[in-house]
């Protein structure tokens, strides 16, 4: 009744996108719950040593230079607002001029936004609120072509190093005669998988990150791990502006380096781009392997579920004392256990004998008073085998 009334109501079953997306959720949350222990566990003691070594030093320069520390806050607080506007303790390139409004701008259509610029004026923070919905869905858009034409360059070329090994390996069998299963129709066109495309995407990203990382490690003085850390920040598009490339004074002059920069940033996130996208689809393929995995087991659990039941009822009959012989024909029931599983034979004959074939088997003769009851055989395992003339049977009602 219940199953009858699930199925008459469609909107109470889920379909297997809706599925996927609830489950996908789920992963989510779990996932970030453990990000958020970890990230804490791991910067939480950073964090408070730095706050109070700053009170300390703080504390040791009021009382050093005799100046108030409510002095020295709020000296402090103004230049917080001052960094806002762009103002640093080190002289660095200017931030609005051309070349570093340029670069302001594709740090905001490519949704990186280090943070290190933004606008102070109020009409250009309303301005920027346009500018940039038009030019991160262009650059959206962009970037979906991009991964378009890349993964058909890469299947192409997967596809041609294929046919040329399979024809290589044929001309190494056949003695020096080779035939294209292309044209003789003998073989479908091989494709490769998603996971080959997702590796090759993967060492393409690394050869970029560690070709650009030794560039600004040279550049800007970080050392290599700084520099690979940045590559990721910056081409993954998260942007936290601890580190920002081509920000000191002397990059004023080194425009080379200035447009490597930007052509970096440009095949580095496209790249990036197109690896998040293609392990998404395997992100998707694996939640529905999850959702198949659990729907296969839960049909088993309801397919096993009579006989469980079954046998609950055996095991609660040992505890009820022995049933007496019936007032009509008597009909033989057995019960056989047998390593832990149970089963019942029924013959309406005085002679006949049921047996099971197992080690360390128990029968016990009991009585059942429905004539037309018939029992059924429970064979758990294939371990049992019975034996006897005149046996009737059916499944046992729950």
């Amino acid at each position: 009744m219940r199953r009858a009334s699930l199925c008459c109501c469609p909107s109470l079953c889920l379909s297997r996108d809706t599925a996927c997306f609830c489950l996908l959720g789920v992963l989510i949350a779990l996932y970030m719950l453990a990000g958020a222990a970890m990230f804490s566990s791991l910067e939480g003691p950073a964090e408070l040593q730095a706050h109070q070594l700053w009170e300390t030093r703080l504390k040791d320069f009021s009382h050093e230079h005799r100046v108030s520390c409510e002095d020295v806050r709020s000296l402090i607080h103004h230049y917080e607002e001052a960094r806002a506007a762009g103002i640093r303790m080190e002289r660095g390139r200017t931030l609005w001029d051309f070349a570093g409004a340029f670069y302001f701008v594709g740090t905001v259509i490519s949704t990186i936004g280090f943070g290190m610029t933004a606008p102070s004026s109020t009409l250009g923070k309303v301005l920027l609120v346009f500018y940039g919905l038009l030019g991160c869905s262009a650059t959206i858009l962009f970037f979906n072509l991009y991964m378009e034409r890349v993964v058909t360059f890469l299947g192409f070329l997967m596809r041609w190093c294929h046919k040329r090994r399979s024809q290589h390996d044929a001309w190494l069998h056949t003695g020096g005669e080779c035939r294209d299963n292309d044209e003789h129709g003998g073989k479908e066109e091989w494709k490769p998988s998603v996971f080959q495309v997702m590796l090759v995407l993967l060492a393409a990203v690394l050869v970029v990150a560690c070709g650009a990382a030794t560039l600004y490690s040279a550049m800007e003085g970080w050392s290599y791990l700084e520099a690979l850390y940045f590559c990721f920040v910056a081409f993954s598009t998260v942007g936290f502006g601890d580190l920002v490339s081509c920000q000191k004074e002397h990059h004023e002059d080194s425009q080379g380096y200035k447009v490597a920069n930007c052509l970096l940033m440009l095949l580095g996130v496209c790249c990036m781009y197109s690896l998040f996208n293609i392990i998404s689809i395997v992100l998707k393929m694996g939640l529905g392997w999850m959702l198949k995995t659990s729907a296969w087991a839960y049909r088993n659990f309801c397919h096993t579920k009579p006989q469980h039941m079954s046998l609950f009822k055996l095991c609660l009959s040992d505890a009820n004392p022995p049933m007496q012989l019936c007032e009509n024909e008597p009909q033989r029931m057995q019960k056989i256990s047998c390593l832990g599983h149970n089963m019942l034979t029924l013959s309406s004959a005085p002679n006949t004998i049921s047996r099971c074939l197992c080690d360390e088997a128990k029968v016990e003769t009991v009585c059942h008073s429905d004539t037309d009851r018939l029992i059924a055989v429970q064979q758990v395992q294939g371990n049992c085998l019975l034996r006897g003339s005149g046996v009737n049977v059916r499944p046992l009602p729950l």
